[in-house]
């Protein structure tokens, strides 16, 4: 179950990086948001992996 939510939040920071990939061009500081979160996300999944 814990490893589902590890899983779920490396899917979030993928959708977030494509997000912010997609943005770049045209609003650079909502693309900036998007990659910080993105990397929350990432590191929230990591964090939770290595609590198990």
């Amino acid at each position: 179950m814990s490893a589902l939510v590890s899983i779920g939040l490396v899917a979030l920071a993928g959708i977030l990086v494509g997000g912010a990939y997609t943005m770049w061009k045209t609003t650079k500081a909502a693309a900036v948001v998007l990659g910080v979160l993105a990397l929350l996300a990432a590191g929230g999944a990591v964090a939770w992996y290595l609590s198990l």
